[in-house]
């Protein structure tokens, strides 16, 4: 079983939530081998289509919200995800492969520098609702480069040296 997972956090992103939801891009997941679709879909309106897997087409379930997306993304093959941050770096630090899509309707867009640079630096794959198709087509899972979290102990010591505090 090969489990695709969309998050839109807790958001509404309907329009991430639609792309998945098209023909096409279920198809093109399902040509990629992939098997189930779960979709997380936030406070969205739009409800997307349930299916059984018939037809050798995908199982498609959806929920609106969860206590903790963890499981959901362990057991994940390919992450469909917004580009919070949270969500971005919980699931690369899982080493699940990542396509972010960014919310072009959010007026603060250091979600979209943010995924811009993860995916300039190969830690994941990146774009927007209307091109998810083409990216999920032209993706490449094995030019990936696992994400590797820095070591923020040298900041903290600066940090506590400057407010005085002793070295731990």
């Amino acid at each position: 079983m090969k489990t695709v997972f969309v998050t839109v956090g807790t958001t509404c992103f309907d329009a991430l939530v639609k792309a998945v939801d098209t023909l096409e891009v279920k198809e093109e997941l399902s040509r990629k081998g992939y098997t189930h679709l779960t979709i997380q879909m936030g406070r969205g309106s739009y409800i997307p289509t349930k299916t059984a897997g018939e037809e050798g087409g995908l199982v498609v379930d959806y929920f609106t919200f969860s206590s903790s997306i963890a499981d959901y993304l362990k057991s994940a093959s390919l992450v469909i995800s917004h580009a919070g941050s949270g969500s971005i770096f919980e699931t690369l630090k899982l080493g699940k492969p990542l396509i972010v899509v960014v919310n072009e309707d959010l007026m603060d867009n250091h979600q979209c520098e943010l995924a811009e640079e993860l995916a300039e630096r190969k830690h994941l794959f990146y774009g927007r609702p209307q091109t998810l198709n083409q990216t999920i087509k032209s993706m490449d899972l094995g030019t990936l480069i696992p994400y590797m979290p820095g070591d923020a102990t040298p900041v903290a010591k600066i940090i506590n040296r400057f407010l005085g505090f002793p070295d731990i």
